[in-house]
């Protein structure tokens, strides 16, 4: 039940306002009928402090990706059981163990029953559906293919779910070696290299390269940390700043497609994402123009997203689709060359779902492969570090011994 505020009139003329507790805005004004009252307004009631407080901390417990497949799963089933969508949510929100989804499915199903849009009510929830969720509900919401498309969008979450999970797992061991290398540096620099400065000073010898330059990082180090500091974290803050406007975006999506070994991971990951949302899009009725459109704005990428942007305004002008791909950036020949026989057969939906699979495979692959690829280069990187320290030491070192 949820409360709604109401201003009315009494048979004697009389105004009154007060809060009503109702399942729908309709409801509400047949109970105020019932009691005798004309309503002149009936409007949700707003949350007191008290919702407010428990809304800031039921978002004290994260909702899972693993939870958001489940409850597409679920719906799905209901949906293809030819049950209704508010009753699905009800049924929902009554079996859900997650509070904030539980919440968030009775907001929902309220938002719906004033008249809201399936995609409006989800997308009132951005913490828990992603723009790609919310996307796709409205394509299968405007076909009728709703049950459909949520079961390729749970195949969707959870295969995008375990790539980032063996993403993880495989950069375990690579974060390691990582904060063994950054260990060994501060440790060299702060703590062995100070007991040789001296040393160094006084015998008035000529130092090598890397004794000054490890000199003048410590020194730095040491004694301008708070310059060092405040550089740093404008350098940060300002990265972040100009990464995330549309500009920076772009050029963001740009430089991590051009990154040595997770670059070709990103790209493979990109078109996976292009070609699944595609299939499903065009299988659903959705024009081409429209599909793009979505697209562009779930893809994950400003470069790609860009590109969607520009094939949008070739294709208006009547071109196709394969020639004006073939004549953009990042995709590689076996998309476009898909893309092309699908469009000239008339099955494109089902290339891309094939392009969809195989990229799915590839990326599954680059990932098992990508703790193999950057352990040995962290390693030599730690190797260097140690290295680098070990000739800035024993070098003048040696030049000692030769004096006496």
């Amino acid at each position: 039940m949820a409360k709604f505020d109401y201003q009315a009139t009494t048979e004697s003329g009389r105004r009154l306002a007060g809060t009503i507790e109702a399942a729908s805005p309709d409801e509400a004004t047949e109970l105020l009928w019932a009691q005798g009252m004309a309503p002149e307004k009936v409007t949700r009631a707003k949350e007191s402090d008290t919702s407010s407080l428990l809304d800031l901390l039921l978002a004290g417990k994260p909702v899972k990706p693993q939870d958001v497949v489940l409850f597409t799963k679920q719906l799905r089933t209901l949906l293809k059981a030819g049950v209704a969508i508010t009753r699905s949510l009800e049924i929902l929100q009554d079996q859900s163990e997650h509070p904030q989804i539980k919440r968030s499915l009775e907001r929902m199903v309220t938002d719906i029953e004033e008249g809201a849009t399936l995609e409006a009510a989800f997308r009132r929830h951005p913490k828990i559906f992603s723009k790609l969720y919310c996307s796709m509900i409205r394509a299968g919401e405007a076909s009728g293919s709703l049950p459909e498309v949520l079961d390729r969008l749970s195949y969707i979450l959870e295969h995008e779910n375990k790539v980032k999970n063996d993403i993880n797992t495989a950069l375990a061991y690579p974060k390691i070696v990582s904060l063994a290398l950054l260990g060994a540096f501060l440790f060299l620099l702060t703590m062995v290299i100070p007991q040789f400065v001296s040393t160094f000073d006084r015998a008035g010898i000529e130092l090598p390269l890397p004794t000054v330059l490890s000199i003048a990082m410590y020194r730095l180090l040491t004694e301008h940390w708070l310059v060092l500091l405040v550089v740093l974290a404008a350098g940060f803050f300002g990265l972040r700043a100009y990464f995330n406007s549309a500009a920076g975006y772009v050029v963001k999506g740009h430089l991590l497609l051009r990154l040595p070994i997770v670059g070709p991971l990103f790209l493979r990951s990109a078109m996976s994402r292009f070609s699944s949302i595609f299939a499903i899009l065009l299988a659903s009725g959705v024009t081409v123009m429209e599909s793009l459109a979505i697209i562009s704005e779930v893809i994950g990428n400003g470069a790609i997203s860009r590109e969607f942007e520009k094939l949008k305004a070739k294709i208006e002008e009547g071109r196709g689709i394969g020639g004006p791909l073939r004549q953009a950036r990042y995709f590689p020949p076996l998309v476009i060359n898909m893309v092309e026989i699908g469009e000239e057969s008339g099955s494109l939906d089902e290339m891309l779902q094939a392009v969809a699979n195989h990229y799915d495979s590839e990326v599954e692959y680059a990932v098992k492969r990508l703790s193999d690829a950057l352990g040995p280069i962290l390693v030599v990187g730690l190797a260097a570090v140690v290295g680098f320290f070990a000739l800035a030491i024993f070098m003048p070192m040696w030049d000692l011994t030769q004096m006496v």
